[in-house]
């Protein structure tokens, strides 16, 4: 299997650091307003990786944090806390408002098929464990105390940029307008590791410290989540690629100071959703939710074919004659596997099986390539092997892809088979008759039959998935 890993640049050959198990951290959302669909399209393109790792037989433990203190409204650690900002907006305590937007978040996760991590940890419950490890940070020296703050060192690093060989001077504080520079700070890049009162008087979560009272950075909790759950050396990392600078390059630099070696070995990072106009965000445009397109009479689970569509490492450009294309593309789908689903059981070709599902399975180990894998979809309903066999494939397919493709069949196929019970049998008998007229070119016949049939309510017509038939009104 070959990934990508961003800490590379390039694709490398997966091999966990204990055989047969991989250890799997996940950036989860931060629970101050609903997850966007930009949002959403990492968390799924993570969900496929996971449930492929479990697919090709290894053990996985994949654990989540959900941030409910410490995350600013800017990334460099400046602005208010982004769940006080929440709070205020609706008028209800930080805690409150992290209850609703969390089963908010799983809420639409299950619409998505998006599985729930084996561990979610809450950021406000590890108070304790960012304490020691702060504690440990200034104990070596990689830690410092400035104007009541707690500041990382990154002179202390031989490299702290290592995701892009980035420039300082392209990150200097004033680059980006309404960002202010903290004073405290030795240099430019140092991050915070915890707050006291003296910056965030009216922040609403507050603990004890041995620095005062005070609360985290949001840098600080995914480190320490995940060293306590998965221990100390992971396998791979994920989060949208607008958390590789200075999110997960600060977790890096903590989490190697604090251990003395290297820490994680592969960061599969998703490119951005965008619109028309730009990267998708909360403000700008049209705040674009799972609920929003329920509304607009989109499935979920239609979305979620959207991105498998396009490779995780390309951007996606939404609009919604975009989504529509998926749409159509998704239910002709179904429609060519709903006649499957009715046929009798019959045998499993087993050298079939396995020469299909090894296409199946080189698409993915190719760095996850989703786009590929659906093509293999497609190969199995093309091939001329046996219902029951191509039924198992999809079947098999589908607890990776998500897609629901079997249940929306014969769903469909259940529908159709209604619609047909009431349809009159002598219509029915002129329709089978038409189809062999059709067949032997006879079409002035067949044009006769498709008049007697107006006649008696019913309008007959040939479509790319087969003969419609439907009731004149």
């Amino acid at each position: 299997m070959q990934l990508y890993n961003s800490l590379s640049h390039k694709k490398e050959e997966f091999v966990p650091h204990e055989e047969g198990r991989v250890s799997m951290y996940t950036c989860g959302p931060t629970v101050y307003h609903y997850a966007h669909i930009g949002n959403l399209r990492s968390y799924i393109m993570e969900d496929v990786l996971e449930k492929y790792l479990r697919f090709v037989g290894y053990d996985v433990k994949r654990v989540m944090n959900i941030t409910d203190v410490g995350h600013l409204t800017s990334d460099g650690d400046t602005g208010d806390d982004k769940m006080l900002k929440g709070a205020k907006r609706e008028h209800k305590t930080v805690m409150e408002i992290a209850k609703f937007y969390t089963d908010a978040f799983f809420d639409d996760c299950k619409k998505l098929n998006i599985k729930t991590p084996d561990v979610v940890v809450p950021a406000t419950t590890y108070i304790d464990e960012f304490i020691r490890v702060i504690s440990s940070l200034m104990d070596k020296g990689y830690a410092y105390e400035a104007g009541g703050n707690i500041y990382f060192d990154t002179s202390k690093l031989e490299k702290y940029y290592v995701f892009n060989d980035f420039k300082e001077e392209d990150l200097a504080v004033g680059v980006r307008e309404g960002v202010e520079e903290d004073e405290n700070k030795r240099n430019k890049a140092d991050f915070v590791l915890w707050f006291t009162k003296s910056k965030f008087d009216d922040q609403e979560l507050k603990w004890d410290s041995p620095w005062g009272v005070g609360y985290p950075g949001w840098h600080i909790e995914c480190s320490c989540i995940s060293m306590k759950n998965l221990g100390e050396y992971l396998d791979i990392h994920c989060g949208g690629i607008d958390n590789a600078f200075p999110h997960h390059t600060n977790e890096i630099a903590q989490s190697e100071a604090y251990l003395g070696h290297k820490w994680c070995n592969y960061w599969f990072h998703v490119l951005h959703l965008n619109t028309n106009s730009g990267k998708m965000s909360k403000s700008s445009g049209e705040f674009l939710t799972v609920s929003l397109l329920e509304e607009k009479g989109y499935k979920p689970v239609v979305y979620r074919w959207f991105c498998l569509l396009s490779h995780y490492r390309k951007s996606l450009v939404f609009s919604w004659e975009n989504l529509d294309n998926a749409v159509t593309s998704y239910n002709k789908l179904i429609e060519r596997i709903a006649p499957l689903t009715q046929e009798s059981s019959g045998d499993i070709d087993s050298a079939e099986f396995d020469r299909l599902r090894k296409s199946f399975t080189d698409a993915l180990d190719n760095d996850i390539n989703t786009s590929l894998a659906i093509t293999a979809v497609y190969d199995v309903l093309k091939s001329k092997t046996s219902a029951a066999t191509k039924l198992a494939l999809l079947a098999d397919f589908d607890k990776v892809l998500g897609l629901d493709l079997i249940a929306n069949a014969k769903e469909l196929a259940e529908q159709s088979a209604a619609t047909v019970d009431d349809i009159p049998a002598e219509v029915l008998d002129l329709v089978e008759q038409r189809k062999e007229a059709r067949k032997e070119k006879n079409f002035a016949l067949a044009d006769e039959l498709r008049d007697r049939i107006a006649a008696l309510g019913y309008e007959v017509k040939e479509t790319r998935q087969g003969t419609e038939i439907n009731k004149l009104s």
